[in-house]
């Protein structure tokens, strides 16, 4: 059975504090081939440590958890994964979508509703992963909200990194992702942009001056990273 050696792998850890609660979901978890439980804990400061050491797409998160709740640790995540809330209460839905959470599941989970949320969650990961596609285009496709936003690449002056989200600076218009500059630097063509800096990819063709440290675009100057130099020398 070659599918399912071919089948994507999704990491995911679950922060919860109720042991039953946590079983329930590890055994939903283990029969989807495509998830993989690589960590679960009781609280956030274990979660961040989780968070550190592996790749993770989804995260499963109660929100009554001790010491810091689920929400106030969720806002403190650089760059955080796909989140499926769990609660037993209804109240925090709505705080919960100004979140950006994939899904919300009121305990005592029924299965049928895991699988719902599930089905959420892979969508919204073929979605970005389709959108980032690296391609020959003269155009790339993101993901805002419910949106797809076209950007014509020769548009671009620069891209620049503010935390977790970046800022595509055209000809036009400033737009605004909630994403990576990593990601976002895997789907452009090399021969066209470069990295110069941990916050920062230019378009080479729109460099108008250019030293060790500086490089000018747009009138805009940008710093150049120490690690960056040499690439920026070939």
């Amino acid at each position: 059975m070659t599918q399912h050696t071919a089948s994507k792998k999704y990491n995911c850890i679950i922060v919860e504090d109720e042991p039953i609660a946590a079983e329930i979901l590890e055994s939903f978890i283990s029969r989807d081939q495509e998830l993989n439980l690589v960590g679960k804990c009781a609280d956030a400061v274990y979660a961040s440590s989780l968070l550190s050491i592996h790749e993770v797409d989804l995260m499963f998160l109660d929100l009554h958890l001790p010491v810091v709740k689920g929400f106030d640790f969720l806002r403190k995540i650089n760059n955080p994964p796909f989140v499926i809330v769990t609660t037993a209460y209804h109240q925090y839905a709505v705080e919960g979508y100004e979140l950006d959470i994939a899904d919300y599941l009121m305990k005592p989970i029924p299965y049928e509703r895991f699988l719902t949320a599930i089905g959420k969650f892979k969508h919204l990961m073929e979605a970005e992963d389709a959108l980032l596609e690296v391609s020959e285009r003269d155009f790339i496709f993101i993901n805002s909200g419910k949106k797809q936003v076209k950007i014509i690449l020769h548009d671009i002056f620069y891209i620049e990194s503010l935390r977790e989200y970046i800022n595509i600076h055209t000809k036009t218009e400033s737009f605004t992702f909630k994403m990576p500059i990593s990601k976002i630097e895997e789907a452009l063509n090399p021969k066209m942009f470069t990295r110069i800096h941990k916050s920062y990819i230019i378009s080479k063709s729109k460099i108008e001056v250019k030293s060790a440290n500086i490089i000018q675009i747009n009138g805009k100057k940008l710093p150049v990273g120490r690690t960056y130099k040499p690439l920026l020398e070939l």
